[in-house]
């Protein structure tokens, strides 16, 4: 009779564990993200390179490439973070039922102003400085800024609709045409902020265009 030997159990070889020291992913994912927002709001697109952007972030070359394809698609997932930071921002403000609809845009815009002086007027808008560089960036940018405006124009439209509602607008207007001409200029205002190194602009144009429109309101 033969015997049956049984065979030998595989050893299990032991999980390979990341390097000592080294980032795990998500930590490694958010130190691009966080420097890249630094840096392209500061400088712009073309003028920051990934080395640039791993020496900040204190992350191998390696953990970049893990994570994103490209240095496009780095911009991409920026575009997507800074969004998600900044209408927090506004919602915040816009959600407050505290205060009437248009001091909600003033309280915005002031905490803006604080945001941009916190930086020495350094760093700006990350739409508005891809959108000053959008004849040098990959075509998929366009669509991705134009969707992030519009959406913030759609939560300024609802503001002003809600503002028009109490009276404070007059029914005229059109609430997503105010919210449209709010944001052109507030880029604008943003970037010569920048330009600047002041708040001046910024200062200058919440409180024009607000004015303008409480204007009509009262001579109605």
């Amino acid at each position: 009779m033969t015997k049956i030997v049984p065979l030998p159990s595989a050893e299990k070889k032991p999980r390979r564990g990341r390097p000592r020291g080294a980032p795990d992913a998500s930590e490694a994912r958010q130190k691009l993200i966080r420097a890249g927002l630094e840096h392209l709001t500061e400088k712009g697109y073309s003028s920051v390179g990934i080395d640039e952007i791993l020496k900040a972030a204190s992350v191998p070359k390696g953990s970049f490439y893990h994570h994103f394809d490209s240095k496009a698609d780095f911009g991409l997932a920026l575009v997507a973070a800074y969004n998600t930071y900044f209408t927090t921002q506004i919602e915040r403000a816009f959600l407050d039922e505290e205060h009437a609809p248009l001091n909600r845009l003033r309280i915005f815009t002031a905490r803006a102003e604080a945001g941009m002086a916190r930086h020495g007027f350094r760093r700006g808008c990350l739409m508005g400085n891809l959108g000053q560089e959008m004849g040098a960036l990959p075509d998929e940018f366009r669509a991705a800024v134009t969707d992030v405006l519009e959406d913030w124009q759609a939560r300024t439209a609802r503001l002003f609709s809600m503002a028009q509602a109490q009276g404070m607008i007059v029914p005229h207007h059109d609430p997503m045409v105010l919210a449209e001409t709010f944001w052109i200029g507030w880029e604008g205002a943003v970037l010569r902020a920048k330009l600047e190194l002041r708040p001046d602009p910024l200062r200058r144009f919440a409180d024009t265009f607000l004015r303008l429109i409480e204007a009509e309101t009262l001579d109605t």
